[in-house]
């Protein structure tokens, strides 16, 4: 155990202490290849180690029962334990990839491909990591314990998610494919409100952060296990996904790998598997996704029609739509700002969706609180069943000034996204912030969801032209004056001709 307690971002900080060991011969952006799997190796042994010792003193050092599969976790085999690893002189790197392998195979209900998955490690090459630095990094790791009895698995998870975010800190160009604001989520999350017992699908999963938020938001209820879903295109960012979950403390999940829009991995016979709650932040704009697939998409997801290949924004708000549960279905999906008043295609698809009643409110956010490219986002909120009193409104929210400003980019705190969720909640229309529109109200617009279009704004004074006028004279009369006086200075001081 810690010898004195310690914070998850002096956790996270120890963990990040190992990239200044890969730094050199390894590039940054490949630093969670490493980092990731050696986490969890050492994780697994540590837990490992906790469930040996408590089997010992339960079964009075019974070390056959101790070793007993149904007294941990995971399996460790033979020879692939961390203190084997430590305790190997030379091939280091061999010696890694043996034991991680070792644990795959013991372990294939739950562990397959996990490790493997991070086919870009180098693990083996010793002119990129030498036998001296890859000792290093064990002994590094080898510092400090990341077992249940040294930290709650929620906090692991925390330090882990900080770790994740460092990561995107240092290559913010594609960060945002794998990581999502942390406040961005819990609002997401809070305004689905999912419930003990209720299923929870993320079909662009990332690292699953939104899907440990939603458990989180459960309060970690044991309801929650076996009802998370993801599925995730990348084959390393999946396997950090299950991971993430792992250290959460979820115990029962499926993580898909897969392209969700070609090859959906959750059905029910011939149709899309339903859920309760349908979250994501996909990638933005995505191009070249395969469009002319979808337009006989054999899972029907092409409802209102098929967007063009140059961006899948309306074909995942289709495949989210058919993916709600038909009465207790809720979604909350990230998407450019610009979905919201594209023409084409996406306009039709966006007056279709519109015209179904199953937008409860559109959120815009302000620039800059995405790692992407800039670029202006927003969340869109749908239901299929929407209270009474929702019914033929949308709630559309100007959040474009709710912001904290930082010095590298813009943030949404936790006072920020309460403030949003605060207009949705009170769903009355405030000037500057907040407009209720009615579906007539929307068809005037174009089907336009821009809050521009819907949010009242404060008028300004207009100042009668007499008074204008006055002001104008009374101002040139003072020009006049000071011009005069100055003059005055200078001849005085002999810096100019009085005449």
């Amino acid at each position: 155990m810690p010898e004195e307690p310690i914070s998850k971002s002096e956790l996270g900080n120890h963990l990040l202490g190992a990239c200044d060991i890969l730094r050199g011969p390894i590039n940054q952006d490949e630093y969670k290849s490493y980092i990731t799997p050696l986490l969890f190796f050492k994780r697994i042994s540590d837990v490992y180690d906790e469930e040996t010792a408590e089997a010992l003193e339960l079964s009075d050092g019974d070390k056959d029962f101790a070793a007993l599969p149904e007294n941990h976790s995971f399996e460790v085999p033979e020879g692939c334990h961390w203190q084997d690893v430590r305790n190997t002189g030379a091939n280091v790197g061999k010696a890694i990839v043996d034991a991680m392998v070792g644990i795959e195979r013991a372990n294939p209900d739950t562990l397959s491909g996990l490790f493997s998955s991070f086919d870009d490690a180098s693990w083996t090459d010793k002119g990129k990591l030498s036998d001296e630095r890859l000792k290093d990094l064990i002994e590094h790791f080898s510092a400090k314990k990341f077992g249940n009895s040294s930290y709650n698995a929620d906090m692991m998870g925390d330090a882990y998610e900080y770790l994740i975010k460092k990561f995107a800190d240092m290559q913010k160009k594609n960060a945002g494919e794998f990581y999502t604001p942390r406040e961005i989520v819990k609002m997401m999350v809070s305004l689905l409100e999912p419930k003990p017992g209720e299923t929870v699908y993320d079909p662009a999963c990332g690292t699953g952060g939104m899907l440990i938020e939603a458990v989180r938001q459960m309060d970690n209820s044991r309801l929650a296990y076996g009802k998370l879903y993801g599925q995730e295109k990348n084959l390393s960012t999946s396997a950090i996904a299950r991971m993430n979950l792992y250290l959460h403390g979820a115990k029962d999940f499926r993580i898909a790998q897969g392209d969700t829009l070609r090859d959906p991995a959750f059905l029910a016979g011939n149709t899309l598997r339903s859920f309760d709650c349908v979250l994501a932040n996909p990638p933005f704009s995505l191009k070249n996704w395969g469009s002319a697939e979808f337009s006989s998409d054999p899972w029907g997801r092409n409802i209102w029609g098929v967007p063009t290949d140059k961006s899948a924004d309306f074909a995942w708000v289709q495949h989210m739509v058919c993916s709600m549960d038909e009465k207790s279905g809720r979604c909350a999906v990230v998407l450019p700002q610009g979905a919201l008043f594209h023409g084409g295609k996406e306009g039709a698809i966006r007056k279709e969706l519109l015209k179904s009643d199953k937008v409860e409110a559109v959120i815009s956010l302000a620039s800059g609180v995405f790692y992407s490219t800039g670029v202006s986002a927003c969340v869109l909120f749908l239901r299929n069943d929407k209270p009474p009193a929702h019914r033929g409104r949308v709630c559309i929210i100007d959040g474009t000034e709710i912001f904290t400003a930082q010095r590298a980019q813009n943030m949404i705190s936790e006072e920020n996204a309460q403030e949003m969720l605060s207009l949705y909640h009170s769903y009355e229309p405030v000037v500057e912030k907040c407009a209720i529109a009615t579906l007539d109200d929307i068809e005037r617009e174009g089907y336009v969801l821009s809050a521009n279009n819907y949010v009242e704004r404060r008028r300004e004074e207009i100042e009668p032209p007499a008074e204008t006028r006055k002001r104008f004279y009374d101002l040139l009369r003072q020009t006049r004056k000071s011009e005069e006086k100055l003059l005055e200075l200078l001849s005085k001081g002999g810096y100019v001709d009085g005449e």
